[in-house]
């Protein structure tokens, strides 16, 4: 009897255990996704596989642009205004160990020439191993695709503890970055925290680490973990652009204008920004960029004082190459909006997808259903493709 007790109590303990356990690493997961932000409102709509309206809205002809708003779902920072002193005081530190390496990653499959046609960057945070996998597994799959060679590798920092002490988070996670990156081979991780106003650190770093040990590649894609990219389409735009000229295509923002606002969590002061609007800039949820002009971004990023805003800090870089970055209708960095004239239609549809080449905001759900969708045996039924309206967003046209 005192045996069967015992052991009831020993499972009872197992159980709660587990429960905390498990509510620990959702908490981690919930408050560490892998993409940079949007308004609050919005916040509950990102996890719904048809993403609302974009955000940026067009105004009335002399009035003033709209301000700045993430282009991506959750942040992987709490919401609240953003630290300008602690900012301050680090802002100038701009060189993090590389814990984890790949520096094998570019030397090619055998094959003459070596480097590969296309490398791709996705920016992701330790706890989002599900989302790294559906990107694996569907379009960031490595080899050859029509031709070219690709490759892939994931961006990360280190997570933020959740317990005070934070020794024993932080050896876990350690722990199965290694294991993931013996694994898979595209791990690459360094030493600054992992959150959304740390991602300029993650552009700078990545820029440099690609300059060293990707010197010759031709093209390269940036994004992040919650987006589709459909691969085939991408290499169909890069096939007629010369990797030696500057490219940097994307979905084309310009004229927003800085948060002044103090309770916001985009407030930057004009002590750190005084001009009335950003340059123009690519959205960050992805973007393509040639190996020219990565070669040149990784010198520039370099002279330029670092931004909070990582896509608006590119955006800078450029600025300062005096280069434009140029807009493409088929990078959806704000998701497909439903079309007004048939709202009917369903907007997580694969004949949409068929056109495009980003589509951002999806679950890993939603990234993996999509890929048997348009890759499976049969094929999407779609009437004929037809062209994408072209012209880039622009603030009060």
């Amino acid at each position: 009897m005192r045996r069967r007790l015992r052991l009831r109590r020993d499972a009872s303990l197992t159980l709660l255990l587990s429960a905390a356990l498990g509510l620990l690493l959702y908490a981690q997961h919930d408050g560490e996704a892998p993409t940079t932000s949007t308004p609050q409102a919005r916040r509950r709509e990102a996890q719904r596989p048809t993403p609302g309206p974009r955000a940026f809205q067009v105004l009335d002809s002399g009035a003033a642009p709209p301000a700045y708003e993430g282009d991506t779902p959750p942040s992987p920072t709490p919401t609240g205004s953003f630290d300008f002193r602690r900012y301050l005081r680090a802002k100038d530190q701009r060189r993090f160990s590389l814990l984890i390496n790949q520096p094998h990653k570019c030397r090619g499959d055998g094959a003459p020439g070596g480097q590969p046609d296309l490398l791709i960057a996705v920016k992701s945070v330790a706890a989002d191993f599900e989302r790294r996998q559906a990107v694996r597994q569907t379009w960031g799959a490595e080899g050859r695709v029509q031709g070219a060679l690709v490759r892939r590798v994931f961006l990360l920092g280190v997570p933020r503890s959740a317990d005070p002490e934070g020794e024993g988070t932080q050896t876990h996670w350690r722990a199965l970055l290694h294991a993931e990156s013996h694994a898979y081979s595209d791990i690459l991780l360094w030493a600054f925290d992992d959150t959304f106003f740390n991602l300029t650190l993650k552009e700078i770093h990545f820029l440099a680490w690609a300059s060293a040990f990707c010197p010759n590649v031709r093209f390269v894609f940036k994004g992040d973990a919650d987006v589709f990219v459909h691969v085939g389409n991408l290499l169909e735009f890069l096939a007629s652009r010369d990797p030696a000229q500057d490219l940097l295509a994307g979905d084309v923002i310009v004229q927003a204008r800085p948060i002044r606002a103090r309770d916001s969590k985009y407030y930057i002061p004009e002590a750190v920004y005084g001009l009335p609007a950003y340059p123009a800039y690519a959205g960050g949820g992805g973007f393509v960029l040639s190996g020219a002009t990565l070669r040149r971004l990784a010198s520039a990023c370099a002279q330029v004082e670092l931004f909070p805003i990582d896509d608006v800090f590119l955006g800078m870089c450029l600025q300062r190459l005096r280069l434009t970055p140029e807009p493409h209708p088929a990078f959806r960095t704000f998701g497909i909006s439903q079309p007004s004239a048939a709202p009917h239609l369903s907007t997580f549809d694969p004949c949409f997808y068929r056109e495009l080449v980003v589509v951002h905001g999806l679950s890993a759900a939603d990234i993996w259903l999509m890929w048997r969708l348009l890759h499976g045996s049969h094929g999407p039924v779609c009437a004929h493709r037809q062209p994408v309206a072209a012209g880039p967003f622009q603030w009060g046209s």
